[in-house]
Formats: C-alpha cells, sequence, structure tokens
C-alpha cells in the first residue's frame, strides 16, 4: 500500500547516521521488515501541532459545546440512552468537525521529530519498562483534513445552516443496535426539511446548494476517530478512552472541562 512512497526504492539516499542506527536499533530488537521502518518521504511524515497548548485548548472549547449542543436538543434527550450513546458515538468526530469550521479554528502542524534511536540504543535494556510509543498523524492525513476545513469555510455556513446540518448529521437512523430508529429517522428528515427551508431565502439563487451540503458533510465521515483523538486530545487526556470522556461530559457537562 505504499506504491508511491519513495522511502524503499533501491535508489533511495539517507543519511548515513540514519541508516546505521537504524541498523544496531533494529538488531537490537529482533529486526524489523521495512514497512515498520519510519517513512521518510513527505506525504508519510508523522507530524504533530505547531502550538499544541493553544490549538488543544481551542479543540476542548469545541468539543464541549458540540456535547452541550447535542445534550440540550429535546428531541434527542427523549431517546433511550443507549440510542444516544451509539449516536454521538457514531457521529461525534463530524459534529466536532463542523465545531472546528464554525468557530474557524486554524492550526499548523510541523514535522514530528525524529525518536532518538541512539537513546534506544542505549537504553535498551529498559525498553519493556518504556510505554508504548503513541501513534502520530501523518501530514497527508492531515492535509485531507484541512481540506475539509476549507471547503466548509468556502460555503459560508450561518449559524442556522450549521444547526440543523449538525441535527441531520446526528440523527444516522442507519447507526447499528438502535432501539429508536424510526423515530431517528423521523428526526433526521425533519432537520434536513428545516435546512432546505432555511437555505431558500438566504440563497435564493443557489437551487443546489442543499444538495451541495449534504454531499460535502458527508466527506467529514471519513475523517478517521484516530486522527482527531491523536491530533487534538492525545496531548491532553494521555492513553484515556475518548469515547468515555464524551460520555461523561455527556452526563455530566458541568463537572469538568479538558485543558492542557
Amino acid at each position: 500500500d505504499c506504491e508511491r512512497c519513495q522511502c524503499h526504492r533501491e535508489d533511495k539516499r539517507t543519511a548515513i547516521l540514519y541508516t546505521l542506527l537504524s541498523q544496531n536499533l533494529n538488531h537490537s530488537r529482533g529486526g524489523r521488515s521495512p514497512a515498520h521502518q519510519r517513512c521518510l518521504c513527505h506525504q508519510r511524515r508523522t507530524v504533530c501541532l505547531r502550538t499544541p497548548h493553544v490549538t488543544c485548548q481551542a479543540a476542548s472549547n469545541v468539543l464541549v459545546k458540540t456535547i452541550s449542543f447535542v445534550k440540550n436538543l429535546p428531541s434527542f434527550q427523549l431517546l433511550p440512552r443507549e440510542d444516544q450513546l451509539l449516536l454521538l458515538n457514531s457521529c461525534w468526530v463530524p459534529l466536532f468537525l463542523l465545531g472546528l469550521a464554525q468557530e474557524m479554528v486554524t492550526f499548523e502542524v510541523m514535522e514530528t521529530p525524529a525518536p532518538s534511536m541512539l537513546k534506544k540504543i542505549l537504553l535498551d535494556g529498559q525498553s519493556k519498562r518504556q510505554e508504548p510509543e503513541r501513534t502520530q498523524p501523518t501530514l497527508a492525513a492531515v492535509q485531507r483534513l484541512q481540506c475539509c476545513l476549507n471547503t466548509f469555510w468556502s460555503l459560508d455556513l450561518s449559524p442556522k445552516e450549521y444547526a440543523y446540518l449538525k441535527g441531520a448529521i446526528l440523527f444516522n437512523p442507519d447507526v447499528p443496535g438502535l432501539r429508536a430508529s424510526m423515530y431517528i429517522k423521523g428526526l433526521q428528515r425533519e432537520a434536513q426539511r428545516v435546512l432546505q427551508e432555511v437555505l431558500q431565502p438566504l440563497h435564493p439563487e443557489d437551487q443546489g446548494r442543499f444538495a451541495h451540503i449534504l454531499l460535502i458533510s458527508s466527506t467529514l465521515k471519513s475523517i478517521p476517530p484516530a486522527l482527531i483523538t491523536d491530533l487534538f486530545f492525545r496531548p491532553v487526556i494521555g492513553n484515556a478512552d475518548i469515547i468515555e470522556l464524551i460520555a461523561e461530559m455527556l452526563y455530566e457537562i458541568t463537572g469538568r472541562q479538558m485543558a492542557p
């Protein structure tokens, strides 16, 4: 799955020190396949936030607002608790991304510093006592995320458009295991209907705006939760389960707020 990756071509030229340390590190670990070596190509390099304190605080605020929005919907409160959790577990990432877009949260990333392989070699005997390395987002994945946000900013949605679009995404009757799927299907249709009614006076000349918004919003589902968690929340919550934290926020919204 790395056909475009230039890292493992025969004519690649890597730094001598990097090569030597990589060989030593691989030997100390009993050898690793080329697929597990650090990729040097531009798109597959791992990245992290350039200003994690500022960005993680903004992301935490957006997540709190997102959960508050969901919790304050009367129709959501009428659902069985099991359905509430299933819906939120399924759609928290698209809702969060809509929140980022609505709040105009921008961020920059930089390449993740390469792990100190020399240190790992010297401390190889202690490696078993060390915590496992956390996964890091790739540059390509972050660029796809930023592309989604840029697309929504180009739509210039109004607060009402954002609100009803969030409702249409939240009430997804196709989530497996729902007890009140028919009721949820009706809520989704109602949110879509009101969204279309809101669009008509705001954009009378753009007849295809409703379908375009729904199409663009469907791309948000392609953003994996692991990317959002690792990029925005892992520096704050560590190894904690983001889903468990969201559930706590849903039912104890005034209890605490994440802060870096």
